[in-house]
């Protein structure tokens, strides 16, 4: 019996010692990655890497195994390997970013989908690629994205509007987590509070999305998705400051409430208070601001696992731009000039999947806008209220992918111009339909069309077609038509009607714009030996509009007048994208975009004034490893834009020259869970006045008291007026802002 114990403990042993042991490292680019899930399925094995990327993993019996590597926002790595009995084997893995071709979209049809097998175009964007160049705000952030452009509409107040293709700000539709809340008011207003914090990615679509998102969504939409709390860092901070003195502050904190519910809370502050005036027209160059934007969101914990998600945001800014002796006790009178804003805004935004076996879901928003503004001794005093509601029913019947949708929009606006007798308010209640048909892996086709009441205007109809042929993995194309329409709140988006002295004359009921719009798409992907990546993706359209409103300022220099266009405007032109990937640290992402912006009225064909005729975009990045260095180079570049002059005597260009904002970014990323970035932005120190006498008419005059007018209300020349001009500053292209360096530091606590 002794002999069958000792011979036991000996066999034990050896079985014992027969155990190997597995570790390596998980990295990407060079740098670890902390947090990485390892698993390998033959021994039900599952952990995740270290602060440092390594893990180890002991007491592996011999044999044939399959470990996969994952990390969010990275593609997952698997590999095979034989281990042996007695040894310690080290397998490293090197992961991918995901590339955005791959990744899931919802904008294009409201439904989750890969980007390659969306029937509609969808454009992604990740917090990365925003922070190769800092902003304070995500209107900013949008400069270096391919035929989209933030318009400055005001040179003392600098509030602006996003820009699609050449198409105004109020044909953008902008949207967070699919909830229609920036719009109207705050089109102009509202859009530099959002946090960058709470950014998961923005999706664009460029051309006609009013069959699934009606009104506003005529030239694109641009849907900002806030992070999921579950997925989102413990903590985060990003702040940083530039010599001009603007400071920069975004934090972020997660927890849990119980078991019940996951919570992520942003707070996003921005500081600007040292008035500079590099141009000498005793003018602010940028306009002084004190911000701060507060978001929460909740997602709750259900037993059936479906989606029951709520978020607020509060928003303040007082912001204020003008002659350099301004201040507050000079706000709404006639002795020195400024233009101050107030904005108060609520946001409540929300969805709901329905407790049924069908897939349904309630989407809702609320918005209460206040405004009390200031335009030298003109009061601008607004409130606007939005509420929204949305349910879509998911349903898939064999090769049918369709959705079925109905919504209610109600709008309240009020503000103290004569254009407003009394409150506006409308409810537009909506349907809506689309049946996407794969005949095969190769080809779909998606159908779909939207009804809208309004009650001011009546029926809406619009229309969608799109096809998309997948010729291989590697090579798509998809054909999209349909139709889009706008209505009309005039003072909400025309910012240059509340500025300078032009009179603002409405000739007649503004009826809803109509348009028409085709676009081709293609995306080619390559791939190299060697394991570089180059994306290709090309789009051209073509958008024809009826009942165009466009602010007339050539016919009377003294006036801006608005009316529905006797005629029709057209925007035309091709965008390329660029993304380059290579395995030696570099990636490159390039576009170029060119267009033809007009409108043709009694057979006349103008071109559209602030419209660029071309523009390219550039985000150049390179990582020295050795060094934990990331170098950034981004950029743009503005063909020639017509722009609004005050008559024939006015000596400023009738057009603005080709013109860059190009920025460099060092990132230093060696500590733990730190970043220190620094950089320099607009390196070639591009201002508009440089090719110009000066930009804003009448700087030292903006009440007009020495201008003289005649009979029919036109400025007349004089020896203090040589040049017949009142006060205006709507004569702007480009920020007034020159170079500054910047520096700051990210901390993420996973």
């Amino acid at each position: 019996m002794k002999t069958l114990k000792v011979a036991f403990l000996l066999l034990l042993t050896s079985f014992s010692y027969a155990q190997s042991s597995l570790q390596g490292s998980i990295t990407a680019d060079g740098m670890p990655l902390p947090q990485a899930n390892i698993l390998i399925k033959k021994a039900s094995k599952s952990i995740v890497s270290d602060a440092d990327g390594s893990y180890f993993i002991k007491d592996l019996a011999a044999g044939d195994y399959e470990i996969a590597v994952s990390y969010t926002g990275f593609q997952s790595e698997r590999q095979t390997i034989t281990i042996a009995d007695s040894t310690e084997t080290v397998l490293d893995f090197q992961l991918r970013e995901n590339n955005a071709l791959d990744e899931v979209v919802i904008t294009g049809t409201l439904k989750p989908v890969s980007r390659l097998e969306s029937s509609v175009p969808v454009e992604v964007y990740k917090p990365a690629f925003f922070k190769k160049n800092p902003t304070s705000n995500i209107f900013e952030a949008l400069q270096n994205v391919n035929g989209v452009r933030p318009q400055l509409n005001c040179n003392v107040c600098d509030t602006g509007d996003i820009h699609i293709n050449g198409l105004e700000g109020p044909y953008t539709l902008v949207l967070i987590d699919g909830m229609p809340i920036v719009s109207g008011l705050s089109t102009v207003y509202g859009l530099s509070g959002i946090p960058n914090s709470l950014l998961e990615r923005i999706e664009i679509v460029k051309g006609p999305a009013s069959s699934l998102y009606g009104s506003e969504a005529v030239g694109g939409l641009i849907n900002i998705i806030t992070k999921n709390p579950t997925n989102a860092p413990v903590f985060s901070a990003d702040s940083f400051i530039t010599d001009w003195g603007e400071l920069n502050v975004d934090l972020g904190f997660k927890g849990n409430v119980g078991k019940a519910a996951t919570v992520l809370t942003g707070i996003n502050y921005f500081n600007y208070s040292n008035p500079i005036d590099n141009n000498n027209d005793n003018f602010t160059d940028l306009t002084l601001q004190d911000r701060i934007s507060i978001f929460q969101k909740w997602n709750f914990n259900r037993k059936s696992n479906k989606l029951l998600s709520v978020a607020g945001r509060y928003f303040y800014e007082d912001r204020w731009g003008g002659e350099l002796q301004w201040n507050k006790s000079f706000r709404g009178g006639d002795e020195v000039y400024g233009e101050s804003i107030y904005t108060k805004r609520w946001e409540l935004l929300g969805a709901y999947e329905l407790p049924t076996v069908e897939k349904m879901l309630f989407s809702f928003s609320y918005t209460d806008h206040d405004q009390n503004s200031v335009y030298g001794d003109t009061p601008y005093l607004a409130q606007q209220r939005i509420g929204f509601g949305q349910l879509t029913w998911d349903k898939k019947v064999n090769k049918h992918d369709m959705l079925f949708g109905t919504a209610l929009r109600y709008q309240y606006y009020d503000d103290n111009t004569t254009a407003t007798v009394d409150a506006d308010v409308n409810w537009i209640p909506s349907l809506f339909v689309q049946d996407e048909i794969a005949f095969n892996d190769n080809h779909k086709i998606l159908l779909g069309a939207r009804y809208d009441y309004n009650s001011n205007h009546g029926n809406i109809f619009t229309p969608r077609f799109a096809y998309k042929w997948k010729i291989n993995d590697n090579n798509i194309l998809r054909f999209n038509t349909g139709t889009g329409f706008r209505i009309v709140n005039l003072f909400t988006e025309e910012h240059a009607a509340l500025t300078g002295s032009r009179d603002v004359i409405v000739l007649e009921d503004l009826q809803p714009e109509r348009s028409f719009n085709v676009n081709l798409n293609y995306l080619k992907k390559f791939y190299t030996n060697n394991g570089n990546f180059i994306g290709l993706e090309t789009t051209a359209w073509y958008t024809r509009f009826s009942n165009s409103i466009i602010p007339d300022y050539d016919t009377n220099p003294n006036q801006i007048i608005y009316k529905n266009l006797d005629g029709h405007a057209v925007t035309k032109g091709v965008s390329t994208n660029l993304d380059f990937v290579f395995n030696n640290g570099l990636k490159m992402i390039l576009g170029a975009t060119y267009m033809d912006v007009s409108k043709t009225e009694d057979e006349v064909t103008t071109r559209q004034i602030l419209t660029e005729k071309f523009s390219a975009t550039w985000a150049i990045s390179y990582r020295i490893n050795k060094l934990f260095l990331d170098i950034d180079y981004t950029g743009n570049v503005y063909g020639p834009m017509r722009l609004p002059l005050l008559g024939d005597l006015d000596p400023r260009s009738e057009y603005s020259p080709t013109w860059s904002i190009q920025n460099i970014q060092f990132t230093f990323n060696k500590f733990k869970n730190i970043e220190i970035y620094g950089g320099v932005k607009n390196l070639l120190n591009w201002t508009p006045n440089k090719s110009n006498p000066f930009i804003i008419a009448r700087a030292d005059d903006p009440f007009d008291k020495n201008v003289q007018f005649d009979s029919s209300g036109n400025v007349q020349a004089t020896a203090d007026n040589p040049y017949a001009l009142s006060f205006d500053p709507s004569y702007v292209y480009a920020p007034n802002q020159g170079i500054r360096t910047f520096i700051g530091l990210r901390y993420t606590l996973k």
